[in-house]
């Protein structure tokens, strides 16, 4: 591996194709914050997606991206006489220095929960009025439900045990099923919403990720449905013309490749 005079060099390297690249690029002298932002999103999913396959040199070249655009970003803050890199890194250090008393001061800790309830502690000190403020209103539900439950779970709002959870997941389903046999279409929905938060809680407690379980999922259908286009392509068929049984016997088979 590179030592730290390689990574610094490396970093530096980057700084100045950066610079580079802001005065003699016409697309890059264009870039605003707003018009990276997309961009930022976009790269965060495909990182996500290479972690999921576990591509260690699709990770590393999403990574790469990702360090870009906090380049960029640090780049048009110096124009701007508002932050550089330099600051962007050492408010992230002093944030981790402050965040780590029992790494950086004189505070015990005997497990991870007292850490993550210790983290919660102190941004509350610092000026939040609510552990939930800390939650991106723009994430998707699923990864949102998980932060919101992580979150209050930090300041000891939480179950005590898995299976209160589960019996949980029991009560909001029946209480779905109910609603389904009344035809309220608005209580129904209501009523998929707690079933799908109260699962997500259970997940936390069997040290599952939800969206990473779901996305694993995803990509396991799509293969298998893949499967079965080209075994009904082999047979000179289309999917509308074979029966239901008939894309079983397949999509069974499927199984056997795809787990």
């Amino acid at each position: 591996m590179n030592s730290r005079k390689e990574h610094l060099k490396a970093f530096n390297r980057l700084l100045d194709i950066m610079d580079e690249l802001r005065e003699k690029c016409p697309w890059d002298k264009k870039q605003t914050l707003q018009s990276l932002r997309h961009l930022t999103i976009e790269e965060t999913y495909e990182l996500g997606d290479a972690i999921l396959d576990n591509d260690l040199p699709e990770i590393k070249k999403e990574l790469g991206d990702l360090l870009l655009h906090i380049v960029f970003y640090s780049k048009i803050g110096s124009e701007t006489g508002d932050f550089d890199i330099a600051d962007v890194a050492n408010s992230i250090s002093q944030k981790l220095i402050d965040r780590h008393p029992h790494v950086y001061g004189n505070v015990d800790v005997a497990n991870e929960k007292e850490v993550q309830q210790n983290w919660e502690n102190l941004k509350l000190k610092e000026g939040k009025k609510s552990v939930l403020e800390g939650v991106p209103k723009s994430l998707p539900a699923m990864v949102k439900a998980n932060r919101i439950q992580d979150k209050v779970a930090g300041v000891g709002f939480d179950w005590e045990e898995p299976h209160q959870v589960f019996d949980k997941v029991k009560e909001e389903l029946s209480e779905l099923s109910s609603e389904i046999e009344n035809g309220k279409q608005d209580s129904i929905e209501s009523e998929f919403g707690d079933v799908l938060f109260s699962l997500i809680n259970y997940a936390r407690f069997i040290k599952v990720d939800p969206e990473s379980a779901l996305e694993r999922t995803n990509k396991k259908f799509v293969k298998r449905f893949q499967f079965l286009e080209e075994a009904a392509k082999k047979e000179n068929k289309t999917l509308s013309e074979m029966t239901l049984a008939e894309m079983d016997v397949h999509w069974e088979k499927s199984k056997d490749f795809f787990k």
